[in-house]
């Protein structure tokens, strides 16, 4: 029985040494045209990065760095997301309520599907082949078929949906909503929310990643909290101190890291010493405007766009975008 414990003890140990590698910057990928950005994704198997701007996604090689196309008129667009096996992407185009199906070999869109009110966040289920398009304004979410695009359910959410994190082995989207503070749970057989998790002593949740080894969700919240929820039991198991500004979150399971990106130019990196304990190993300085992010898995590289900034564009507005200066961080381990 000693025995075991030490073993146990040098487990963890070597766990959490292995977790904790120090990040630094590796390059920036100049993108340059005209207006904002918001989610970015990546497509480990296929080699691809794709980056929401404006009316188009931009799709990146992330083994060149190398910018390879663009699938154009996407208004408003606010993330895509892949299903490698059926060869289709998905968009949510903020400014017409619509979903672009895209062909990934062609980078053409296929057809536009209606969905809710300033749709943004995109989950897809590869168990399911269902593409589930988080429309913020209209508190809900458009659930579609993969293959065909046909609109299988209109889920209301109760609150405005912003990141969202699929648990195929339980069958379950977990989904932040951001006035409520909450995490709501949607069962993915049902189609229908079967549970809501208050997200205290964290506020206004933004982004979120998960866990699946340890059944851990992590939400980054604008009260500059990033709490760690146990999806078993829906509670809060851990916090730790973030950034200003956050928008995004990525988890690193073979690393056992979980990254915070805040506009104010930080990514704070925390590490899950345990299922019960998080601490902050590193904040990492960026540059204003870095607030979503995307991890490489293969690398563990991760990638955060930002631009230079004008005045405001209205006296209560968003700074403006300087033209032609968006950019792509790239930090790495050493």
């Amino acid at each position: 029985m000693r025995m075991g414990k030490i073993l146990l003890f040098f487990a963890i140990t070597l766990r959490c040494v292995l977790a904790a590698p120090e990040y630094k910057a590796s390059t920036q990928i100049p993108i340059g045209g005209e207006g904002g950005w918001d989610i970015l994704t990546i497509d480990d198997a296929a080699r691809r990065l794709y980056l929401s701007h404006a009316t188009k996604v931009i799709v990146l090689d992330i083994d060149t760095n190398k910018v390879v196309g663009e699938i154009n008129d996407t208004p408003g667009v606010h993330a895509f997301v892949v299903a490698p096996e059926l060869q289709r992407g998905f968009s949510s185009n903020g400014k017409e309520n619509k979903s672009s199906i895209v062909d990934l070999t062609t980078m053409k869109t296929i057809q536009k599907v209606d969905v809710g009110e300033n749709p943004d966040a995109i989950a897809y289920d590869a168990q399911r082949g269902q593409v589930y398009i988080f429309n913020h304004s209209g508190n809900s979410v458009t659930v579609l078929t993969g293959k065909d695009g046909k609109v299988q359910a209109t889920i209301p959410l109760g609150g405005s949906p912003e990141f969202p994190a699929v648990d195929s082995a339980a069958g379950r989207i977990y989904i932040n909503l951001e006035d409520k503070s909450e995490v709501a749970v949607i069962d993915t057989a049902k189609r229908e929310v079967t549970a809501r998790w208050p997200l205290a002593p964290g506020g206004e949740p933004t982004g979120m990643a998960f866990d699946a080894a340890h059944h851990r969700l992590f939400a980054t919240c604008h009260n500059k909290l990033m709490v760690m929820l146990d999806t078993d039991s829906g509670k809060v198991v851990g916090q730790a101190p973030i950034g200003s500004g956050v928008d995004g979150c990525a988890f690193d399971e073979k690393l056992q890291i979980a990254f915070a990106s805040c506009g104010e130019g930080v990514v704070t990196v925390v590490q899950e010493k345990s299922p019960n304990e998080m601490v902050v190993v590193q904040t990492l300085p960026t540059q204003r405007g870095a607030r979503t992010i995307a991890l490489d898995p293969k690398t563990h590289r991760i990638f955060l766009p930002t631009a230079d900034f004008g005045p405001p564009s209205s006296p209560n507005g968003r700074p403006s975008v300087v033209p032609n200066t968006m950019r792509l961080l790239v930090y790495g381990v050493e």
